[in-house]
């Protein structure tokens, strides 16, 4: 992938000046014909003031009922193997070498069916698996082989998998598993990330998305918002993605854990966020957008709403990986009092 694009300083390239035309030229550009927005306008969409965010979520709404249509995928995930992990992501308290209070721990196959069972229960048509690692290593897979087989003879439903960086031979296995999608998060701009992890590099990340695609799963990557990038680098991060043109991708919002780089950093403001979810559907126009980490405390009850009303097509249901999330039945019930159908499972998606 290209690194980011060039950003001249041209006449009339003033935000303040072209601002007001945006959201018009967005709608003619990506609601009537479909095409997305790139990084130049995406950035002016993360630059409009604060009266303009309830055209823009309006806007960016139209644009996911048009190209995506009203149905809501909805997820759950579940931790394999959790804590213990060898990298250094600033964000993660799963990570070994820092001093949050999150400990190794593995979960029984038993318990990661009855998982699978709880989520399918929600009407959720996808649930991953994920671990803390920087990749599979044989015991992990036999164990991912394993759970895969017993979830499939108790419970219909997509099973995705999220193992962190891949070999060549993993990626085969787990597409002969039946692994419907895989996720792994670029989180942030390629130029951001040596700010964030210093163990691994995007280009590392990004081989894995590249192999995953071509065995035949689906991609499922995004990443985090609120690490301390800039908003030239959130526009990159979104126009980055276009480019790998995913099947899905989570927006997550940082939600600073004690003990970690980033324990220290503000929550996004509410408005940002917002700001983000509809740019990042601006530049996504036909791409499943899913509400991911963070966002009970960046947005609460009403952002959660308008988030939904504003691009989001997919939620995680039930809690995170190591923090909570909302209950299920106030995500579902959401949905129907939106009159938000939920996705059926297909088996030939």
């Amino acid at each position: 992938m290209t690194q980011a694009p060039v950003r001249p300083d041209t006449p009339g390239d003033n935000p303040a000046e072209m601002a007001g035309d945006i959201l018009a030229l967005a709608r003619e550009q990506v609601l009537e014909r479909g095409e997305p927005l790139g990084y130049e306008q995406v950035l002016q969409v993360l630059r409009l003031d604060d009266d303009r965010l309830t055209e823009l979520l309006q806007l960016a709404h139209d644009v996911r009922m048009k190209w995506c249509g009203p149905e809501v995928e909805v997820e759950g995930i579940i931790s394999l193997k959790t804590g213990g992990c060898p990298e250094d992501c600033h964000f993660c308290s799963q990570s070994g070498l820092f001093t949050s209070p999150v400990r190794s721990a593995w979960i029984d196959i038993p318990s990661l069916v009855e998982a699978a069972k709880q989520t399918a229960k929600t009407g959720a048509t996808e649930f991953c698996i994920v671990a803390a690692v920087r990749g599979p290593d044989k015991r992990l897979m036999s164990q991912v082989a394993a759970g895969i087989e017993a979830i499939r003879d108790e419970v219909d439903i997509q099973i995705a998998c999220s193992l962190g960086m891949l070999t060549q031979e993993q990626v085969d296995e787990l597409a002969a598993m039946g692994v419907h999608r895989y996720n792994h998060n670029l989180e942030t701009a390629r130029s951001h990330f040596p700010n964030v992890v210093t163990t691994h590099t995007w280009e590392e990340r990004e081989g894995t998305l590249r192999m995953v695609r071509e065995a035949g799963m689906e991609v499922c990557c995004g990443g985090i918002l609120g690490m301390g990038e800039s908003l030239e680098q959130r526009a990159e991060f979104a126009t980055e993605l276009a480019a790998l043109d995913p099947d899905e991708v989570p927006l997550n919002f940082l939600n600073p854990r004690p003990g970690t780089p980033f324990g220290d950093l503000d929550v996004l403001p509410a408005a940002d966020a917002l700001r983000a979810v509809a740019a990042f559907r601006l530049g996504l126009p036909r791409t499943i957008l899913r509400f991911a980490g963070g966002r009970e405390i960046t947005l609460g009850d009403l952002g959660a709403k308008q988030g939904i009303l504003g691009g989001i097509n997919a939620v995680i249901v039930g809690n995170y990986l190591t923090t909570l999330g909302r209950p299920a039945e106030a995500d579902l019930d959401l949905l129907a009092d939106l009159q938000m159908p939920i996705k059926a499972l297909n088996d030939s998606i």
